[in-house]
């Protein structure tokens, strides 16, 4: 009996084993699913068409890219539906535009570019969009899947490049899964904080059933022993498995949208620190200009309240040019009165030296979609009264509407207001003086603010000139200025203008470079040429890296690796295609009329460019450069 018992066990355990084993070759090979779906040989579709619907359905308007075998049937897919694709030069330019659109769209910025190389070209891009926190898909192509790892043209880890730098990255193996893919990636990147994500699609999940069988080599039948059977059987069922079901009608629609909202408990709690208040303070960053509360419910909500704001980022002219609540300049004095301070989005990093600047005694109100960001250097230099977690415009606007008839006290604001006129008139003063060479840059700056239309987007890419630029050069509303974020990165201009007079067909976008900046960015030119998309690229030339080269040089004495040159990026601009102009000393009193001559060139669809050669002032010392 026992024996029997054993055998019976033993029967039992290999039963299971051989169970568990087809089941997981099963799986393995899609053989089920391969069984209960359709593999249409005869169809002449391709995975491109099914990423295009996606987009399509997400109200995605502009794809960005360059070109690449291992994604033409995404573009050609794209292109049929009605997407705009734009060809950029360079990979990281495809990035930043799709950046771009996404920060003054609302919805996900998408671009597209080849495998390998194409790839590691937009990392800079992808970490920058990160840091801003944009929502931005980037579609990768790959080698085929059955080839991965293999030694195949451009084949490489792609998703660990990406995962440090993506809230979500995917790989899709099968034709069925690209819909279903993109639908979580672009839910994904727009909840929560918002961010880039990642979506690989491998050669032979994009083109057509017929085209991979020939590249395969698979043939209707085996000849050649059973390994050659055997391998003929792997490869069809390969081929099956990869487009069993693909066609079948899948939903493109978009996912509902997951964001953190405040609770009545943290707006009746702010309200009650806000209404014992004398000396307010409102900081607003970038994340406060994120969907679903549009930026103008914002300002109204703003401008209600009446306490006085520092706007920094993408929040920058959200209050529009001459505000009387908007306060410009001395922060930190301002932070040191203040007895409230309502942190909306803003991070105290480097750009609030960590937190240092807040006044210990002063209640701090801190709102931010992302925990790290609530909380950043918060065990060092500063604690929250309140840190909420949430959507900082959303929060804004319900404690506006709790305090009802509130209003702060005027002669707070009136007191900042009159250190700003101060400041601006010593700024005027400076502007005037004589450089020892070339153009004073704040004469410059001070002439196109003057010129600036009410429609007009500034795109900021550069260090010590688009400093200087922060400071005089007021956008003229919400969502008119865009620069890199806390990532500080150089080359968004071309990038990013690419993406703005998409998104704002009417409106004059101006890109002020450093003559340093516009380096990594003057061939999308071409772009702007080939594509239609005129705007106007302000150039200050001073031959130098200079944000380095003003500390570098007293600290240590040299200059190595700072000094440019005065070249003559305006006849660069003419050879792309476009217009450029040349403004010096020698023409400085038709400064007026060269700008002005500039912009009708560019309201007729030239893309132009003004290179300013500017020389050296005391504005930017004390700045920082690292």
């Amino acid at each position: 009996m026992e024996a029997i018992e054993v055998l019976a066990t033993l029967g039992l355990c290999l039963l299971v084993l051989i169970v568990t084993g087809l089941a997981i070759i099963i799986k393995k090979f899609g053989l089920l699913y391969i069984a209960l779906h359709k593999v249409d040989r005869d169809s002449t579709k391709n995975g491109g068409e099914l990423v295009a619907e996606v987009l399509k359905s997400h109200g995605v308007k502009y794809m960005f890219i360059l070109c690449g075998g291992h994604i033409s049937p995404i573009v050609v897919g794209a292109e049929k539906v009605g997407i705009r694709v734009i060809d950029t030069r360079h990979e990281v330019n495809a990035v930043f535009a799709a950046d771009a659109v996404a920060r003054l769209s609302g919805t996900v910025g998408v671009a597209a570019v080849t495998a390998g190389p194409g790839l590691t070209n937009t990392v800079t891009a992808v970490k920058n969009a990160q840091m801003a926190e944009s929502p931005l898909l980037l579609l990768g192509g790959a080698t085929a899947t059955l080839l991965k790892g293999r030694g195949a043209l451009q084949d490489i880890d792609q998703l660990c490049l990406f995962k440090p730098l993506c809230k979500f990255t995917a790989t899709v193996k099968y034709v069925r899964d690209i819909i279903p893919t993109l639908r979580k990636a672009l839910v994904i990147a727009q909840s929560g904080t918002p961010g880039p994500v990642f979506v690989e699609l491998p050669l032979d999940v994009l083109y057509p059933y017929q085209l991979v069988s020939k590249e395969l080599g698979i043939k209707g039948s085996s000849k050649g022993g059973l390994v050659q059977s055997i391998v003929g059987w792997y490869m069809n069922n390969y081929l099956s498995n990869l487009y069993a079901g693909a066609w079948e009608k899948r939903d493109p629609s978009p996912l509902p949208v997951e964001i953190p909202m405040p609770t009545p408990s943290h707006v009746q709690q702010a309200a009650e620190l806000l209404s014992r208040a004398k000396k307010p303070l409102i900081l607003l960053g970038s994340q406060s200009t994120l969907p679903p509360t549009p930026v103008e419910n914002l300002k109204e909500s703003l401008e209600k309240l009446g306490i006085p704001c520092f706007l920094g980022g993408m929040a920058r002219g959200m209050l529009g040019r001459d505000s009387p609540i908007h306060i410009r300049q001395r922060r930190r004095d301002a932070l040191k009165e203040a007895d409230v301070v309502i942190l909306l989005g803003m991070v105290c990093d480097f750009r609030l030296s960590y937190g240092r600047v807040l006044n210990r005694r002063s209640k701090i109100v801190s709102v931010n979609r992302t925990k790290e960001q609530l909380y950043k250097n918060s065990d060092m230099f500063w604690k929250p009264s309140l840190a909420v977690q949430a959507d900082p415009s959303t929060f804004l606007v319900e404690l506006q509407q709790k305090l009802g008839g509130y209003k702060c006290d005027t002669e707070w604001v009136t007191m900042l207001k009159g250190r700003d006129a101060e400041k601006e008139e010593n700024n005027r003063k400076e502007a005037e003086a004589k450089t020892d060479v070339h153009l004073n840059p704040l004469k410059v700056l001070h002439c196109v603010d003057e010129l600036l239309p009410d429609n007009s987007v500034l795109v900021a890419d550069g260090g010590d000139f688009v400093g200087s630029a922060a400071y005089i050069v007021k956008p003229r509303g919400p969502l008119r200025w865009l620069d890199p974020g806390a990532f500080g990165t150089l080359g968004v201009g071309g990038g990013f203008a690419l993406g703005a007079k998409l998104c704002r067909p009417d409106a004059e976008v101006w890109i002020i470079y450093g003559d340093g900046s516009l380096g990594y960015s003057v061939a999308e030119f071409d772009t702007f040429t080939r594509h239609k998309i005129p705007v106007l690229a302000l150039v200050g030339t001073d031959a130098a890296w200079m944000q380095i080269c003003r500390d570098q040089v007293p600290m240590l004495g040299s200059s190595v690796g700072c000094t440019l040159a005065y070249t003559d990026y305006h006849v660069v601009a003419d050879g792309y295609g476009g217009k450029g102009y040349l403004l010096n000393r020698e023409n400085e009193d038709k400064m007026v009329e060269v700008l002005k001559a500039a912009q009708a060139d560019c309201k007729a669809g030239k893309p132009v460019l003004i290179n300013v050669l500017i020389g050296r002032t005391s504005f930017r010392e004390g700045s920082i450069s690292v």
